[in-house]
């Protein structure tokens, strides 16, 4: 099957340059003018240790380092050190362990990090302490202030997360390139589960088809514990136990995305486990897919997901085009929010109250839940936003009733 990605692939415009990342610290340095951010990364571990390593995506975001232990002092002015980047000092015994790791001593430390000052995180305290005395704001993420309180010896450090969140928001062209891949390689992989969902099977062999997919097209793993509910697990919104064995008639809610290179997709469809819906399934099924289509249309820079033009269309569609469930309009059925910001987390940092922008990726994944029959259908997709609306980015994946059916009749028998 043709992978979209591959073209893409082979350029350099799929990755986020040394220089892109240095133009994100700039960014910050500007919104938090006079003032010094200093930031840790992921903890370095003990030998023992048997999980990798993964950075805090802010540190990430703004240093493209992911080895753990680093720190990063941003300093405000021209005078140059004006960034530094900390790294751990080699540890033999952890390397026998993990390999090797690069040290502010070792050759070429500069041009492989992209910083132009390197030094060892031995001297952060004293560094950090020294340089930030003439500085009257100093900025942390929450979780590290009462560390740097003890550093620095001042009492007022203030919080950089909200102004952080405002530039990761919205995606560069290399950001967008890297999620398109990894929704390429979760349309395979969604497809792969189509192909194999059958009754008699269970819920975990579908996750399990999804990660080898994901896996097989190189990607490092799925964004998030992949949701495979069917019959009365479809109604739970974040079921993980794919404990279940799936029958005949049910239908089956699929959420997984792949993360490839630090990028998170997130994707969901709802597909019938015999590969054709029932009357009452394709009623609940057509009535969210127009509220999503609804929600979709409204999206545009200025509106935002917490509340307004765009859940306000997909709760009235469901209700003009619906009739009560159980005594109920259909929208009451729909019990979480129209959608999130997607980037170096799968729920990415972000400010929801703030309008949206060109540039930024949502999901927009409304649902309805019917406990009482067993039924519950969601739909989600990975909406960029334009200049002037929206273009949906998992197209590839289909959401239309005739063509799940076709594509699922195709498996072939069992």
């Amino acid at each position: 099957m043709p992978m979209p990605w591959l073209g893409a692939l082979l350029t350099t415009s799929l990755m986020v340059t040394s220089e892109e990342f240095a133009e994100r610290r700039a960014k910050l340095r500007r919104a938090l003018p006079d003032a010094a951010v200093v930031l840790a990364g992921a903890p370095d571990r003990s030998p023992d240790a048997v999980t990798p390593p993964r950075n805090d995506p802010n540190f990430y975001y703004l240093t493209g380092w992911n080895e753990p232990g680093a720190m990063l002092l941003l300093l405000p002015g021209a005078a140059e050190p004006n960034e530094i980047l900390f790294l751990p000092p080699r540890n033999e015994r952890r390397e026998r362990y993990e390999g090797r790791r690069l040290s502010a001593n070792d050759e070429g430390a500069t041009a492989r990090t992209g910083f132009r000052a390197v030094m060892s995180t031995d001297l952060w305290e004293s560094e950090v302490k020294r340089r930030t005395a003439g500085v009257k704001n100093v900025y942390t993420l929450r979780a590290n202030r009462e560390e740097l309180r003890r550093a620095v010896g001042k009492d007022d450090i203030q919080d950089a997360t909200a102004a952080i969140a405002r530039l990761r928001m919205v995606k560069s062209v290399a950001e967008i390139a890297q999620l398109q891949r990894a929704i390429d390689v979760s349309v395979e992989a969604h497809l792969a589960a189509w192909k194999r969902a059958a009754a008699g099977l269970y819920e975990y062999q579908i996750g399990a088809t999804m990660t080898a997919e994901v896996l097989d097209r190189g990607c490092e793993r799925l964004a998030y514990r992949p949701i495979a509910g069917s019959g009365p697990n479809s109604t739970i919104l974040h079921y993980w136990d794919l404990k279940r064995r799936m029958d005949g008639g049910e239908i089956l809610v699929v959420d997984a995305g792949a993360e490839c290179a630090l990028y998170a997709a997130d994707l969901t469809r709802t597909i019938p486990v015999n590969g054709r819906f029932s009357a009452q399934q394709r009623e609940i099924y057509e009535l969210v897919l127009g509220a999503q289509k609804a929600a979709i249309a409204a999206v545009k820079p200025g509106e935002t997901l917490l509340r307004g033009a765009i859940v306000d269309a997909a709760r009235q569609y469901m209700d003009k085009h619906g009739k009560p469930i159980h005594g109920k309009p259909p929208s009451a059925w729909f019990t979480h929010g129209i959608g999130h910001h997607v980037g170096l987390e799968v729920h990415d940092s972000s400010l929801n109250f703030e309008p949206l922008e060109a540039g930024m990726v949502i999901t927009v994944e409304p649902g309805i839940y019917i406990p009482e029959d067993n039924i519950g259908v969601r739909i989600e997709d990975m909406v960029l936003v334009t200049a002037t609306g929206s273009r949906v980015l998992s197209r590839a994946l289909p959401k239309d009733i005739a063509t799940i059916e076709r594509t699922m009749q195709r498996r072939g028998r069992r």
